[in-house]
């Protein structure tokens, strides 16, 4: 049995998203949410929020035991790109684009 939470349009960029998914990938849910809370990153606290949304969605709709699930499944994927024009030197502009991601986390049992 799997559970699974998404949180989309989070207002980072997929590069920097991935960077702190990798750190939890394969990971036990109490180790993965250590790793997230003593992490730098600022997009950290939103991955972890999708983490323990994902171990509410295992313990109320499908009956799972908290203490063997793991993250068996971590992704970032791109959101829409929002752009924006920044003027330049001489009469030029410049596009500033302001990504945004969605990231999806699957628990399993072990």
């Amino acid at each position: 049995m799997e559970a699974k939470a998404i949180s989309r349009y989070l207002k980072t960029s997929p590069q920097k998203t991935r960077l702190v998914v990798d750190l939890i990938r394969g990971k036990k849910v109490d180790e993965a949410l250590t790793i997230l809370n003593f992490n730098n990153k600022a997009v950290s606290r939103d991955v972890s929020k999708v983490v323990k949304s994902a171990v509410a969605n295992a313990e109320n709709t499908k009956n799972l035991n908290v203490d063997k699930l793991y993250v068996k499944q971590a992704f970032v994927d791109p959101g829409p790109t929002l752009k924006r024009t920044h003027s330049k030197a001489m009469g030029r502009g410049a596009i500033i684009r302001r990504r945004s991601s969605h990231v999806t986390i699957v628990l399993a049992e072990k």
